[in-house]
């Protein structure tokens, strides 16, 4: 029979009492936001302070919305002031109070919170216990203690959800909880760990904010939720000024925005702006994934993430600031006004002198065209307003300005510079050699609405926008709301897949030059992948020193799993180290070769059936090369197999086809990889890829294939 832990009684007695105090503040949030609705009128002043007040009240409400989330994971036990007496804190997801103003629940955050996550039997941090507890929402299903003192130095002295005895790895805390929550199955959306956050990951997590921190993390490592963790925590510490600043956290496609979206509302940071690349950039379309119609070369794609093409572009924008060919000559009243070609250049040149922004400088180069053409009427004295007034919105004066300065968007300047051989050569000279700048050349669209932009045009277009600027409006200011956002922190995940350009688009954004960022070089498999992280490092904020630090336990992936996939790593990146497994997993990986290629597809389906009945309710991958996605769907819908596609459905679906360009982050039950050859010959790091592919279940793995398999895996 098993043994129950002695205050497991108490202990829910205590959380439900904890919940209780919530339930109260959520009630008197309410009531305060009711009372501040009834009264509407009053001063504008009156009426603003209203709102502030109204939107404190929604965060704070927002803040006490637990949904599913459990309130209370933890307590500490240490030693107090007075000989022999020991204070306790309850550690959980956010700060609780009872009617008095006493702390029920201390924030994870808050500095009293730390040893829950950092003391060790060497460092206890004046603990005399740590208990971890498992739970399900208000309910405790078990308590596990950690005793430190005498008698338990180095490992500690578990007591586990049974209320028995036993240790766990060197430097893993919480063990049997750790483990209850790792071989719990996945439900489509990362959560969060901040029950099981380890030493290393909370060392990450409360790292000073400024400068660049690099966290490397091979699979499995958690490198991605303590990265999210960390800007809860980042937010909590500084809430002033980084609130106002503003977090955003960068991720590598919508699949895995989707897969992560619910990690920071879970830890009461609601207003954190997650997106990918091209939402930065407004106003233009985008390729979808997978569309191969307009879809850039390999070698243009490498070519515009090379650092080079930022030269191209400020070259391409002052090949467009020019002088006239010809005097501009044009009738006005009883003669005329010129523009002559001498004096058309010493405006460029003035202009270019004066303003750092292209599309700024339009106005003084407009005024300065009005001067020169009133100063060259010699009849009788006139001001440029009059010649304004006259001429202003005839065909020759629109051609001298737009030959001169044009007005320009980035997709315009672009789309001109991409459709012409001659703009391409011309912007390139001293930059790419001729071949490389007719790589980049595409047939024009009749207009640059119609231009459907691709994922390594992103970093360009942002680009084109700094050094261009907004338009001005028509009384020659320009709207904040065109200008380029800055933010306080920013969190890049995949961040080694990202070229030189996008690495200079993050860093365009960073108010403070404060950035974390997360990756794994060994599963680098972008145009230009990097070798080592001062690759990365070069095009990114440098005002103070950058760390990196690496995570070396592997918590998701079985050891079976992780044996197999580092043979694939060894190939890909032999100079790096892969994680260590801190599990085993019940099943060994399987490989299943089909008869052929035309029977790969009921290969497949016959696994996925083979695998959701020994694992029901588990969420299930097939990660396949994206050419493969659509037959393979008409194979599992033929077997009767329901499924989702990622792109279209995130994991939301018990079964998904996941394309292997989008799999990256992203972890399931069980997987099942098809083809592992074809993997690796569609893509120019195809090893690392297939690495990529092998690592992402955490529990079981087969491999289904027709063609021979890559060397490692035979």
């Amino acid at each position: 029979m098993t043994q129950q832990h002695p205050d497991l009684a108490d202990e829910q007695a205590y959380i439900d009492h904890a919940y209780e105090c919530l339930r109260v503040s959520r009630e008197a949030a309410w009531r305060l936001r009711d009372l501040n609705e009834a009264d509407l009128g009053g001063t504008f002043q009156a009426r603003f302070e209203r709102n502030a007040f109204d939107e404190a009240l929604l965060k704070r409400l927002a803040d006490l919305d637990l949904g599913g989330s459990s309130l209370v994971f933890g307590r500490i036990d240490r030693s107090a002031e007075t000989p022999g007496a020991v204070e306790s804190f309850h550690i959980g997801r956010l700060a609780v109070a009872d009617e008095d103003r006493e702390p029920v629940v201390v924030d994870w955050r808050a500095p009293v919170a730390e040893p829950f996550y950092r003391a060790t039997g060497r460092n206890a941090m004046g603990l005399v216990r740590r208990r971890h507890f498992a739970v399900e929402g208000p309910r405790l299903l078990g308590v596990e203690d950690e005793l430190f003192g005498e008698g338990h130095l180095g490992l500690g002295h578990d007591e586990g959800l049974d209320g028995t005895t036993g240790s766990g790895p060197d430097g893993l805390r919480g063990y049997s909880t750790l483990l209850a929550a790792l071989e719990r199955g996945r439900t489509g959306t990362l959560g969060d760990i901040v029950a099981t956050i380890q030493g290393e990951q909370d060392e990450i997590i409360r790292s000073p904010q400024h400068g660049v921190l690099v966290v490397q993390g091979g699979p499995g490592t958690g490198k991605t939720v303590v990265a999210l963790h960390r800007a809860a925590y980042l937010l909590y510490t500084h809430r002033f000024p980084l609130e106002d600043q503003g977090v955003l956290v960068i991720g590598p496609n919508r699949v895995f925005l989707r897969y992560i979206e619910r990690v920071l509302p879970s830890l009461g940071e609601a207003g954190v702006e997650q997106v990918v690349l091209s939402d930065l950039v407004p106003g233009v379309q985008f390729l979808r994934p997978g569309d191969p119609t307009g879809a850039d070369t390999p070698t243009a794609a490498r070519l515009k993430g090379d650092v080079r093409m930022s030269d191209v572009i400020d070259q391409a924008i002052n090949d467009r600031e020019r002088p006239l060919r010809d005097d501009l000559v044009i009738p006005f009243r009883t003669g005329y006004v010129r523009l002559r070609v001498e004096e058309s250049a010493r405006i460029v040149r003035t202009a270019r002198r004066r303003f750092r922004r292209h599309n700024s400088g339009r106005k003084f180069v407009e005024n300065e065209l009005w001067s020169a053409l009133a100063a060259s009427f010699h009849d009788v004295e006139i001001g440029p307003r009059s010649v304004k007034d006259t001429l202003r919105g005839t065909d020759e004066i629109r051609e001298a300005l737009d030959r001169m300065w044009p007005l320009l968007t980035p997709a315009q300047l672009l789309h001109d510079l991409f459709g012409s051989k001659a703009l391409l050569t011309l912007a390139a000279r001293d930059v790419l050699d001729e071949s490389e700048a007719l790589a980049l050349f595409r047939a024009r669209s009749e207009t640059v609405d119609e231009v459907r932009w691709t994922a390594a045009d992103v970093a360009l277009l942002d680009d084109a926008r700094d050094v261009l600027g907004p338009k001005p409006g028509r009384n020659g200011k320009i709207d904040d709301a065109d200008e380029i956002r800055t933010y306080g922190h920013i969190v890049i995940d995949e961040v080694q897949d990202l070229t030189p350009m996008q690495l200079k688009m993050a860093t365009r954004r960073s108010l403070n030059g404060a950035m974390t960022i997360v990756g794994d070089l060994a599963q680098a498999t972008g145009a230009l992948a990097p070798t080592d992280w001062e690759d990365v490092l070069d095009h990114l904020p440098d005002r103070k020193p950058s760390r990196v630090i690496g995570l070396s336990v592997g918590y998701r992936i079985p050891g079976q799993i992780m044996e197999l996939a580092n043979r694939v790593m060894a190939v890909a990146t032999p100079s790096l180290r892969s994680p260590v497994s801190v599990r085993v997993g019940d099943a060994q990986p399987v490989i299943v070769r089909a008869e052929s290629s035309a029977a790969l597809g009921q290969s497949v389906a016959a696994e996925v059936r083979s695998l959701t009945a020994a694992l029901p309710g588990a969420s299930l991958g097939v990660i396949a090369p994206d050419s493969m996605i659509d037959d393979l769907s008409e194979h599992l819908t033929a077997a009767g197999v329901n499924h989702g596609t990622a792109t279209r459905t995130g994991l939301d679906e018990g079964v998904t086809l996941v394309p292997v360009s989008v799999v990256k982050g992203l972890e399931l039950d069980a997987v099942v990889v098809v083809e592992p050859a074809r993997i690796v010959d569609d893509h120019e790091h195809g090893m690392r890829s297939l690495y990529v592919a092998l690592t992402r279940p955490t529990q079981r793995l087969s491999i289904v294939h027709a063609a021979d398999l890559p060397e490692p895996l035979r």
